[in-house]
């Protein structure tokens, strides 16, 4: 269980954890070559600060209290009641909680710092007020014990799947005191809503902007958004705000789409699978944390023609003859290749789920201090949610044997690589 409201744990905690959730008697009964590819997960729930970063630059201790409203309207309270559910009356054996407390780390924005008063969506992985309080050593190492091995786990678990859904919770009202629907269904980056293109310098040139537009099938979101309004709960898509460029919804959607470039290229060019070159690439199109020094270096070179590291000059030449090759691949042949990731049956369907926070969990008379979560409803709308997955799954994907929409098809085999972790 994860701590009260008013209490941060410092025992140890694994960064990234799996929590395994007993299916209801009455769970959907899914194939478990469909099930196993199922992934929920909830990154802002947690309530763990290590006993580290409880202490300032000057080794000074950082009272609760200094942070106590930024941890109150940071937290996510009850998503993960509602991942509970979800798992529950799916079928699926658990969800992966980050037990971090998000106002230190926010595993859903890009390795920096928030600076104070920013924007919801202008925000850095080192949360305020941590952001100013901690020493350098002490932010180096939030993102080296803590960002790192979660981004490492995530990697992993993410491998395979094919449905992705992240919950949150969000305040009851906007800044304007307009009250936000039950739930929104968060499907396109934020760049993209705003440009039509994601920026230059984030992800790199190649990857297609139009594969932005959504992260998620949109069969799946509007059989989401169809089952909670059928059942009495409001929602909306993409509102009051949309899927920030660093979350892991939209990372893993670009990483996502150079796996399948990668498979591809190689299906035609076996022989340069093992070449130094070739890795140094998918190594870099796959760094969608930002974490890489190597990566980041042959950025630079590629993109800002700087000099390359001393001694690597060879290997970032091999690396540039590489990409130019990749590169062309894609382009040969852009039509198909982006159609057919964006229809294939291997595309991740990843998407976030924002409940309102007042719905799972009940708090004072100023909407601000938590008192207490509300199980029934949170089961409630778990359930609801795990109805329009298995709706989805079987009438529209047709993935259910002996289900309205069953056909022969199945789910295709995943691929595996090496890992594509940076130094």
């Amino acid at each position: 269980m994860l701590t009260p409201y008013n209490v941060i744990s410092d025992a140890p905690a694994l960064p990234l954890e799996f929590v395994p959730v007993v299916a209801s008697p009455t769970a959907a009964q899914l194939p478990d070559d469909v099930r196993g590819r199922i992934l929920i997960d909830v990154i802002h729930d947690g309530a763990h600060i290590p006993a580290e970063f409880q202490v300032d630059a000057n080794g000074h201790d950082i009272p609760f209290e200094q942070y106590r409203e930024h941890y109150w309207l940071e937290r996510d309270w009850g998503a993960s009641l509602v991942a509970e559910s979800v798992c529950r009356h799916l079928g699926v054996p658990g969800y992966h909680r980050v037990n971090i407390a998000r106002v230190l780390m926010d595993f859903g924005r890009f390795p920096g710092l928030t600076q104070r008063d920013a924007q919801h969506l202008d925000r850095y992985a080192i949360n305020y007020p941590f952001s100013e309080l901690l020493g350098f050593t002490q932010k180096r190492k939030v993102l080296s014990a803590l960002y790192d091995p979660i981004s490492v786990g995530a990697d992993k678990v993410v491998r395979g799947t094919i449905t992705k859904i992240a919950i949150h919770t969000y305040d009851r009202q906007n800044r304007s005191g307009t009250v936000r629907p039950d739930v929104s269904i968060c499907t396109q980056p934020d760049s993209y809503n705003a440009d039509s293109e994601l920026p230059f310098g984030v992800f790199d040139p190649m990857y297609p902007d139009v594969l932005a537009e959504y992260t998620a099938d949109r069969v799946l979101r509007d059989r989401i958004s169809l089952t909670f309004e059928k059942s009495g709960y409001r929602a909306a898509h993409n509102y009051p705000y949309t899927l920030p460029d660093g979350s892991i919804e939209v990372r893993s959607q670009v990483w996502a789409f150079f796996r399948f470039l990668r498979r591809r290229y190689e299906d035609v060019y076996p022989e340069n699978a093992l070449r130094s070159g070739h890795q140094l690439v998918w190594r870099m199109l796959c760094d969608t944390n930002l974490r890489s020094t190597s990566s980041e270096a042959l950025r630079s070179f590629l993109y800002m023609y700087r000099r390359p590291p001393g001694g690597r000059e060879a290997a970032f030449i091999a690396a540039q003859l590489a990409y130019e090759h990749i590169q062309g691949f894609l382009n040969a042949d852009h039509a198909a290749l982006v159609l057919g990731y964006r229809q294939s049956p291997e595309r991740l369907s990843s998407l976030g789920l924002e409940v309102r926070k007042d719905l799972v969990y009940r708090f004072d008379a100023t909407g601000t201090v938590p008192l207490e979560p509300k199980p029934e409803a949170a089961d409630a709308i778990g359930k609801v949610l795990a109805r329009a997955v298995y709706t989805y799954l079987d009438e529209d994907k047709g993935l259910i044997p002996g289900g309205v929409g069953s056909t022969s098809r199945r789910l295709p085999r995943t691929d595996e690589f090496p890992d594509d972790h940076g130094d």
